[in-house]
């Protein structure tokens, strides 16, 4: 898996984010950056609140 410094480095993730934080982050990431998955316990939030990409 490859990671895309660039958008790690202007995208960092908000210090003691809230649970939508999280999300919203994890969503991004996937969409610019192949160097891991979403959690699994985030996936399954994103899933319930039907914001899956």
């Amino acid at each position: 898996m490859k990671i895309n410094k660039t958008w790690h480095e202007s995208n960092r993730m908000p210090k003691n984010p809230t649970l939508e934080e999280r999300i919203k982050w994890h969503i991004a990431h996937a969409e610019n950056c192949s160097c891991r998955p979403i959690p699994d316990k985030l996936k399954a939030e994103i899933e319930k609140r039907g914001k899956a990409r």
